[in-house]
């Protein structure tokens, strides 16, 4: 028994170098999982933290939160409501004062129609041309040894003849002196207008006669070789001057 001691204290050593490492394997596993569970317990820690002691379970807390959105919710919905801009009401009787204030369609387009122009006419001037667009067939002046008193104004037979002024038929008829069928006309201003050669008289002795009134119609009657007017101005009864400067003294060129 004393022999085999020997042996067995020379196989200890080995052994227990062999068991260290293993221990050591162990603790060092061990010191691994403690610090795991050591971080483990801390980020619960940190979590409890946050929601603190005296609220509810995660469940809690989610429901609550859901809570909280669904009132949110509410209360933004009943702020865009009560934004939304209500439509007036229509009062169902208006004031006078309303009524006249805004003015009634019939007015309105009233109101924008254009005016019509008023229709004006021309005033009529004092003196007008006697047959206006009749060619000049003689002046005043002398003529075959005589005087020619008048201008003789052409157009065919049965234009009309018009008074050059107002005034008062003095003579209407047949004159003497081959004049034929004549028109005396007295302007009340010591100047009288003589219109002979006509083929119809359209007024009577006394008459009263405006400037462009039609008082007879050409012809030929009396000493005339056609039909045509003979137009002669006097200054007195039977004083007779140059028609052409008067007239135009007037406002008439007759042409001559």
């Amino acid at each position: 028994m004393q022999e085999d001691s020997p042996v067995q204290n020379e196989t200890t050593p080995d052994t227990a170098q062999t068991e260290r490492p293993q221990r050591a394997g162990r603790r060092n596993r061990l010191i691994v999982l403690s610090a795991a569970a050591l971080v483990a317990l801390g980020l619960g820690g940190i979590a409890v933290a946050t929601t603190g002691n005296d609220h509810p379970a995660p469940t809690a807390v989610s429901l609550d939160a859901q809570s909280r959105a669904e009132a949110g919710s509410r209360a933004d919905r009943s702020t865009r409501e009560s934004s939304t801009p209500a439509a007036p009401s229509v009062s169902p009787t208006a004031s006078p004062s309303a009524a006249s204030a805004s003015p009634t369609p019939a007015k309105t387009a009233k109101a924008k129609a254009k005016p019509k122009p008023k229709k004006t006419t021309k005033p009529t001037p004092a003196w007008v041309d006697p047959m206006p667009g009749a060619a000049v067939t003689s002046c005043y002046g002398q003529r075959w040894g005589t005087l020619h008193a008048g201008i003789d104004l052409a157009l065919p037979s049965g234009t009309p003849i018009h008074a050059a002024a107002a005034g008062t038929v003095t003579q209407a008829g047949d004159a003497s002196d081959g004049y034929g069928n004549s028109v005396f006309i007295d302007h009340g201003n010591g100047y009288l207008t003589h219109y002979a050669h006509q083929s119809r008289i359209a007024v009577t002795v006394g008459q009263t006669v405006k400037a462009g009134q039609v008082i007879g119609y050409e012809g030929a009657t009396g000493d005339a070789t056609g039909p045509h007017l003979h137009f002669e101005v006097h200054q007195g009864m039977w004083n007779q001057i140059d028609p052409a400067p008067f007239m135009r003294a007037r406002g008439v060129d007759l042409g001559c």
